[in-house]
């Protein structure tokens, strides 16, 4: 009975010590973002259903911390929008407002402030993120193969009201194709009432949804 009581005691004060070294990190993050004068804010979170999105000088948290120069922060109002499309020149900052959206989603569901004056959003059940890899020596297979894999892997896990984050996925095969793979699965995703926010240089394939839109109208 000793050994159990200390066993208990010794539990206690292991996952004590994980939550601290949590909120300790969170001080000296929020130490080290105001020292170099970046707005940070609480954000609010709204229900699951409800498909807010809003932001202000929204900035990517990990980029701040890397450079001493100032970075571009992104504003944007998205309430009831379940696919946002994000596209530009190459080196534009697509992929880094990508990323600072998908880690203040993370940390608002944490309960953490936000790198923005101002983050509103709904709480995702999931969050699911598919970025584009480099070619290695230990693929088996093609790059659109490995892509197809990953993608299948994340539909397993998915649940209506997720958030998925796509960065410019299967654009390693032709413009046709990759546009209608993505169509697919982005219009699968929909009407199981996912989040949807893609970057792509892919044009047929956000044409396709603007099309549809258009007649809708």
């Amino acid at each position: 009975m000793t050994d159990q009581s200390a066993d208990h005691v010794l539990a206690f004060f292991s996952q004590l010590k994980i939550e601290l070294g949590f909120y300790i990190g969170c001080l000296n993050l929020f130490d080290k973002l105001t020292q170099k004068g970046y707005s940070i804010s609480y954000p609010i979170p709204m229900p699951i259903k409800s498909h807010a999105l809003k932001f202000s000088e929204l900035y990517d948290i990990a980029l701040a911390l890397q450079i001493d120069t100032p970075i571009t922060s992104n504003s944007l109002t998205a309430t009831e929008k379940d696919l946002l499309f994000i596209t530009g020149a190459n080196q534009g900052g697509k992929s880094t407002f990508l990323r600072s959206l998908g880690v203040s989603q993370i940390m608002m569901q944490c309960g953490m402030f936000v790198g923005a004056s101002f983050f509103q959003a709904n709480i995702c059940p999931k969050i699911f993120t598919h970025y584009r890899k480099e070619e290695d020596s230990f693929m088996i297979s093609g790059k659109l193969d490995e892509e197809l894999l990953r993608m299948d892997a994340l539909l397993d896990e998915f649940c209506p009201y997720s958030l998925f984050l796509f960065n410019e996925s299967f654009a390693s095969t032709n413009e046709r194709d990759g546009s209608e793979i993505a169509r697919q699965i982005t219009q699968g995703l929909l009407e199981g009432h996912a989040k949807v926010i893609f970057v792509t240089h892919l044009y047929e394939f956000p044409q396709a949804f603007f099309k549809k839109h258009l007649k809708n109208c």
